[in-house]
């Protein structure tokens, strides 16, 4: 049975050139380690999901996904609920599951490592149907995924743009959060389901949410004023988020999201247009992950 990595050839924001150098490196890397390997490129959105279906059923025992967490996403649902485990080599903008897992920058390290790693199980979310291994939400970031999906420029720096352009002009919406059987309102700027701590890049919008605890972590974030909302944005990179006056952090299980009109909200990146009602839920140990 032989090694397959997805490569999405456009993460990161390089170019046709590097895209090809990855896959050589690829092949190199899992070679040089004795095991046979195919490497495969994504070719749309969606794409990494059916490359790793289609490898599983030919197969596969490791699947590795080199990208951004919209490619991993994709791959880990498609392995889902399945003993084939998920490697991971990060190649996007902010790297967030990638990050928390302890996996190295260096894509040869990251290759060789989920190679030897002995795969163990991390849970996986669930937000309107769609599986989410990394961080979900409804609101700004949801803003923000739409707008990064259709940009030209990619990357770091393109992400940042629209993030800047954003806080001049989002305007925080209303919503009914029930958890428990408890209904509470909020005008939120952001509704955010992690099952990790991080958006990215040290972002840490759950401090203490863990892959691996049964739960994810609802971060409600109201806005009082945006000059406010501004001047606590560092508290995301010092992992006092939760300290914010009108910040709620909650352990749940499961939860119901309704607002008065249809909602826009992501799945590890990726934006989804849904209705006025989303269910979210945990799934423990669905995904088999080789990291060290």
């Amino acid at each position: 049975m032989s090694t397959v990595i997805i490569i999405n050839p456009i993460s990161g924001g390089v170019s046709p050139r590097a895209a090809r150098a990855r896959a050589q490196l690829a092949l190199a890397v899992v070679d040089a380690h004795g095991d046979p390997a195919e490497v495969l490129m994504t070719e749309a959105v969606g794409h990494a999901r059916e490359l790793a279906k289609s490898a599983v059923r030919r197969g596969a025992r490791l699947v590795m996904a080199w990208g951004g967490d919209g490619t991993i996403s994709e791959v880990a649902s498609a392995l889902a609920f399945d003993e084939v485990p998920l490697g991971i080599i990060p190649a996007g903008s902010g790297n967030g599951l990638a990050r928390e897992l302890g996996v190295s920058l260096r894509p040869e390290r990251a290759i060789a490592d989920a190679l030897h790693a002995v795969p163990r199980p991390m849970d996986l979310g669930e937000l309107d149907g769609h599986l989410f291994a990394n961080i979900a939400g409804i609101g700004f970031d949801a803003h923000i995924a739409s707008r990064f999906a259709t940009a030209t420029r990619r990357g770091f720096i393109g992400y940042a743009g629209i993030t800047a352009r954003a806080l001049t002009s989002y305007v925080p919406q209303r919503y009914r959060v029930t958890t428990g059987g408890v209904e509470t309102a909020h005008r939120a700027i952001l509704v955010t389901i992690a099952n990790s701590a991080q958006f990215g890049n040290n972002a840490r919008i759950a401090p203490g949410a863990r892959v691996d605890d049964g739960e994810l972590d609802l971060v409600v974030m109201e806005e009082r004023s945006r000059f406010r909302t501004l001047c606590r944005m560092p508290r995301l990179f010092n992992g006092t988020v939760g300290r914010v006056p009108g910040c709620t952090i909650r352990r749940i299980r499961e939860a119901t999201i309704e607002a008065d009109a249809p909602m826009t909200y992501h799945v590890d990146g990726e934006p989804m247009a849904g209705g006025t009602k989303l269910q979210a839920r945990i799934h423990p140990g669905a995904l088999m992950v080789a990291v060290r």
